[in-house]
């Protein structure tokens, strides 16, 4: 969405958004996409509203910033997606501040104005953090039915295992700022490959498992300014060999959309996952 600033940090790669990449383009190109083509929403609703402005004025400045329609209209619209959020009397909270919300009506808000002009793709970064367990089953829901009435792909970010299995079709697994495997829902938790997923699984809690402890991934994540050589999980990983050490393993097709980064034959992995992962899920 282009927020980094580039004079502050170093873009490389490509980030391509409907056959164009988003890296290569200027501030003003960047900013007809934002919020018209990709919107997002964000971890922590409080600090991503203004406290100064109304929360209906606020919805209203991202429609006036790529629509040639009056005030009032675009007033008018941030009213109904307040009432498509499903927050009661939108005329009212729409004249009201941020701090007069809840958190969960503040992520709703935040909702609200990402989906006000139908954008391609909606980011959903950790959109469930700040919220208790009876909000968050609300807002994922609620960011499910809108998905498939305004037709948004949603690409959600989030550590929460269990969001993941419930509410998305296809998942990349991301470790020191690569991805380390990717592929379908059944893929990852019924097949997956890559010794960091393993580790992941292996340290959900597990109804009916008469366990006190939970199995932790030993070690810690490395340095993203100083990355070990090799395989980025190397060090941490129970399976390591030489290989591992001194060369990166390539993000390989295993079958279908599925991918993984290991030196690990796949019969080696197919073994271990029978024995060892899905043995103890």
């Amino acid at each position: 969405m282009g927020l980094i600033n580039k004079k502050s940090a170093i873009i490389e790669g490509q980030v391509l958004f409907q056959g164009q990449d988003l890296v290569q383009m200027s501030n003003d190109e960047l900013r007809e996409i934002r919020g018209l083509k990709i919107a997002m929403i964000f971890q922590d609703p409080m600090t991503s509203l203004h406290p100064f402005y109304k929360v209906g004025d606020q919805i209203s400045e991202m429609i006036l910033a790529h629509e040639d329609i009056s005030k009032k209209e675009a007033f008018d619209r941030s009213v109904e997606m307040l009432r498509r959020v499903n927050i009661p009397q939108p005329e009212e909270r729409a004249r009201q501040y941020p701090h007069e919300f809840s958190g969960g009506m503040r992520q709703r808000a935040m909702i609200a104005m990402a989906l006000s002009l139908n954008p391609d793709l909606l980011i959903a970064d950790e959109p469930t953090t700040a919220l208790d367990v009876t909000v968050q089953a609300q807002i994922l829901d609620l960011i499910d039915r809108l998905q498939s009435e305004f037709n948004t792909a949603v690409a959600l970010i989030t550590h929460d295992l269990g969001v993941v299995a419930e509410h998305c079709h296809h998942i990349q697994v991301m470790y020191a700022g690569k991805i380390v495997e990717e592929g379908t829902a059944d893929d990852i938790y019924y097949r997956p490959m890559m010794p960091y997923t393993w580790g992941l699984l292996k340290s959900l809690p597990r109804l009916g498992h008469d366990t006190d402890r939970l199995t932790p991934i030993s070690g810690a994540p490395p340095s993203l300014i100083f990355l070990p050589d090799g395989c980025s999980f190397s060090p941490r990983c129970p399976y390591v060999f030489d290989e591992c050490r001194v060369v990166q393993p390539d993000l390989l097709p295993i079958d279908g959309h599925h991918a993984a980064r290991c030196h690990l034959s796949l019969e080696d992995r197919e073994r271990i996952v029978a024995q060892e992962i899905l043995a103890t899920s």
